[in-house]
């Protein structure tokens, strides 16, 4: 049967995607190539502005003799604090626990028991969403869950994978919870809208509303597309991974069932001692203003290992229980097992920490963002124009500067501003930018975690490279940034509450 245009172009991007060469080689060529454009622009005065320290933006050449020599100085130092690696290596000690104990197998088990098979699609992207609330969470345990879960209910690993990476970060800023992220934003919406009126007050929810509704927006779309266009496309990519990494269901006996429900009531007691911990106003797990939901809260600093310790005990519990586990040495394999499966991903990661920072202290993302919201300023187009204008120069740069908080620091000094001076609020801009920021995040190798997602791949489907898995996201991708937008605009135009203490206008 004669594939669709649409096909066609995704097997293009997977096959000239995949012919590039290894990811931890491409990251090393693109650092490279940092190295050379840095010098070529380091000297070209720039007339933009740094919001940050409100000088004339310039690129730092990174081939100079002491540039070079502190590359060299700081290239563990740079490995070692790459953010994911940590979370990911700290997370999966846990979850390996919880895989090979056979706690994670039971679970499934009667998870599908209970679930509707066509349910499966929206329930994963729902709790993909969902994870945000626990910063990275989702990356180390809800996207490898999404291939299990799909592998084990008979249908394709890799669209599992997708529609949990599309829920975890292209549907990034859609979530009823609220999170971390929104104190963030607001400080950097607030700080630019003072550039105009040091009397605007910005509510942390002020999009709650908005993002709440996101949600179901982001959930039927990735369930419409997971079916419908990526899992059909998939029927003929032969599953030829690892049987000992693959999800085997076994029979559940009587004393799995035991040793499955004394893990959950463990787990539940571990969870109800930490709701204790943090309920009390002076609770050593909130930040110095009470609160438990800052980046500063001791509480969301402790995310990965609770992660960590959450996973572990239900392992450990269930592994001693149902006779798994013998004595604490075959524990500790299962560690070890986790870790033998990141070996790749360690390898990685070294070549993308060199990359991503070398790509920062060039300038050259600050650039384009800056250069980019300069231009758009410059067209001077209404304000729906303009809003759809944030929202593709974010998708934009998003490409090239992963970070939300990183990017909005740039622009929403140019960008909040001059939208106050057309009569819209800060509000509607931050929406905005929250719109075009998630939307590319799961077609940009940049991101700090898209190795990973490479890795969780490969899992079951040896071949699988960045093409495959930009393949896999772009109709994710090109559909959220599209439907969102007119979203966007339909609940601009209708008049509905963006959240807490919001507004469309200025003043």
């Amino acid at each position: 049967m004669k594939k669709s245009f649409t096909l066609r172009i995704l097997d293009w991007v997977e096959r000239n995607g995949n012919k590039l060469p290894d990811p931890a080689i491409l990251f090393l060529f693109l650092m490279v190539t940092i190295w050379v454009v840095s010098a070529v622009l380091a000297p070209i005065s720039f007339a933009e502005l740094d919001p940050r320290t409100g000088s004339p933006i310039a690129v730092q050449n990174l081939l100079t003799g002491s540039r070079l020599a502190d590359f060299l100085s700081n290239m563990v130092t740079v490995f070692i604090n790459f953010a994911p690696l940590g979370v990911v290596l700290v997370a999966m000690l846990g979850v390996g626990v919880a895989e090979h104990s056979g706690y994670i197998n039971v679970a499934l088990k009667k998870l599908l028991g209970v679930t509707p098979r066509f349910l499966l699609t929206p329930m994963l992207i729902l709790v993909a969403i969902i994870s945000h609330t626990a910063v990275d969470a989702g990356y180390v345990l809800v996207i490898p869950l999404g291939g299990v879960i799909f592998y084990a209910a008979g249908r394709h690993p890799l669209a599992g994978i997708a529609a949990a990476f599309a829920g975890v970060s292209g549907g990034f800023s859609a979530n009823f919870v609220p999170s971390s992220l929104d104190p963030l934003l607001q400080s950097f919406t607030q700080t630019a809208a003072h550039i105009t009126d040091p009397n605007v007050l910005v509510n942390p929810l002020n999009n709650y509303y908005f993002t709440t509704a996101s949600t179901l927006l982001i959930v039927s779309l990735g369930w419409f597309l997971t079916d419908k266009v990526i899992e059909p496309r998939l029927k003929g990519t032969e599953i030829d991974g690892d049987e000992a990494d693959m999800p085997v269901m076994q029979e559940v006996t009587s004393r799995d069932t035991r040793a499955f429900w004394a893990a959950n009531i463990a787990t539940l007691l571990a969870v109800v001692g930490l709701v204790f911990w943090a309920m009390p106003a002076d609770s050593p797990l909130r930040d110095a203003d009470g609160a438990l939901s800052s980046f500063t809260a001791p509480l969301m600093k402790s995310i990965v290992p609770l992660i960590f310790l959450l996973t572990a005990l239900p392992g450990v519990v269930f592994g001693f229980v149902s006779g798994a586990f013998k004595s604490t040495k075959d524990l500790i394999k299962t560690m070890s097992k986790a870790m033998n499966g990141m070996a790749y991903y360690i390898v990685m990661a070294f070549f993308c920490a060199l990359f991503i920072d070398a790509f920062a202290k060039s300038n050259i993302g600050a650039l384009i963002a800056v250069k980019g919201a300069a231009a758009l300023q410059a067209w001077a187009l209404p304000g729906q124009f303009t809003i759809i204008g944030i929202v593709f120069l974010t998708g934009f740069v998003n490409l090239f500067v992963g970070s939300a908080s990183a990017k909005w620091a740039l622009i929403s000094p140019i960008f909040v501003p001059m939208l106050m001076n057309l009569g819209i609020s800060p509000d509607l801009t931050q929406a905005a930018y929250r719109v075009g920021d998630s939307s590319t995040n799961i077609i940009t190798p940049l991101l700090p975690y898209f190795p990973l997602v490479v890795v969780y791949a490969q899992r079951y489907v040896k071949s699988s490279g960045i093409g495959t898995l930009v393949s896999l996201m772009l109709p994710y991708s090109i559909t959220f940034i599209l439907v969102w937008t007119l979203f966007l605009l339909a609940y601009w135009a209708l008049g509905l509450p963006l959240g807490l203490q919001a507004t469309y206008t200025y003043p």
